[in-house]
């Protein structure tokens, strides 16, 4: 027994030696490693305000700031490094941005990104200097244009985050919550809007709304919301060029009749082109089916095809382009169901529908969107008779 309390002590008091032991190096490196780390935290933010002195972090539970501000820190000349989480073509965009006291850029970085392409790594240095009218001015890059638009919304919410952390006041609506407000006040009989497909070009217009009551259209020309009631009268306030714009779009938006074309009159048509409307103006609507990763994929493919409806010009460019119906892998595929990815269409031809953003991830349901739109300029011109 005595042998045992004997083991029984030694142990304890090994133990306790070993504590005040771990105890002293922890006193020694604790310190060190705190400085390390403060160290680092500071070098980060350096990168985008070099000119930063003494900075301190801010608790941002107590302001009302832009949701993708994770981070916020303040600097002796008054100026703020903010640090902001945001989604590209994957989650986990996380951006470091230095705005001075005057409000202009100091400089902004990519920290951690799980895009594909790598634009996110230099595209920050475009917006150095810059002060927000300007920041606003900077082109997203062709080809990422999810990932740099992304990048390009993170600056604008720390310049206005770094606005009211001084005092200041800034619009942080999200942008649906800004298109809703607009279309409430271009057209208050309209108590919700739908957004509507375009068969026609219409002179300025990028988008048309119908009120889902009935009461009418909103159509947006440049930065103004038009709306016009369901008798065609302009009740929103704009100069007579804008109404007599907006009047004109109504009239041919609420006026255009498909008329259906019979494909089998037509040698060559892609199988992918299911159906084909010509409008008055020679326009053409079309109904395709896409062969994504539902078709060509190998596991948990759905064995559906994706539908979409493109419509072009007689010339071969597209006016409008959107996903009727998708049944891809849900958050990869399902991303071309997103309007950030079919709206990119808009505009493009045979030779730059190479232009479009790809979706991560999704090479089958990209590939196969894409052949399927590719049609569209092939279909047009056996139509046209140019391929019989």
């Amino acid at each position: 027994m005595k042998k045992y309390l004997g083991s029984i002590v030694s142990l304890t008091v090994i133990c306790l030696a070993v504590s005040v032991l771990l105890a002293a190096a922890n006193g020694i490196t604790a310190p060190v490693i705190e400085k390390a780390e403060g160290e680092k935290a500071n070098a980060a933010l350096l990168a985008v305000m070099p000119e930063g002195k003494d900075f301190q972090e801010i608790d941002v539970s107590a302001y009302t700031l832009p949701t993708s501000v994770t981070g916020a820190y303040s600097e002796a000349g008054g100026g703020h490094v903010l640090r902001l989480a945001t989604t590209g073509y994957a989650a986990g965009l996380t951006i470091m941005c230095g705005v001075d006291k005057n409000g202009k850029i100091t400089g902004a970085a990519c920290i951690s990104s799980g895009e594909t392409l790598g634009y996110e790594k230099t595209y920050g240095e475009r917006f150095a200097g810059l002060a927000a009218e300007e920041a606003a001015l900077v082109a997203t890059v062709a080809g990422a244009t999810k990932t740099t638009t992304a990048y390009k919304k993170a600056v604008a919410d720390a310049i206005n985050a770094a606005t009211i952390l001084s005092g200041g006041s800034a619009d942080i609506r999200t942008e649906e919550e800004i298109l809703r407000d607009n279309l409430a006040a271009a057209l208050p009989a309209g108590e919700s809007f739908a957004k509507e497909f375009m068969a026609e070009e219409l002179q300025g217009v990028s988008a048309v709304y119908k009120a889902e009551n009935g009461a009418g259209y909103v159509f947006v020309l440049g930065e103004s919301f038009i709306g016009i009631d369901a008798g065609g009268n302009v009740v929103s306030e704009a100069d007579k060029e804008t109404q007599a714009a907006a009047k004109a779009a109504f009239t041919s938006h609420t006026s255009t009749v498909l008329s259906e074309i019979e494909l089998s009159a037509y040698a060559g048509i892609s199988p992918r082109v299911e159906k084909a409307y010509r409008t008055a103006s020679g326009n053409y609507v079309f109904e395709l089916s896409a062969a994504g990763y539902g078709i060509n994929g190998e596991y948990g493919a759905s064995g559906k095809y994706i539908r979409i409806k493109v419509s072009a010009t007689a010339g071969g460019k597209i006016i409008d382009c959107v996903t009727l119906e998708q049944h891809e892998t849900e958050n990869v595929g399902s991303a071309c169901a997103d309007p950030k990815y079919y709206e990119q269409y808009r505009g493009k031809t045979a030779e730059t529908l190479g232009e479009v953003d790809t979706i991560a991830g999704a090479t089958y349901t990209h590939r196969g969107y894409s052949v399927a739109v590719s049609k569209v300029f092939e279909a047009i011109e056996i139509l046209k008779g140019a391929k019989r």
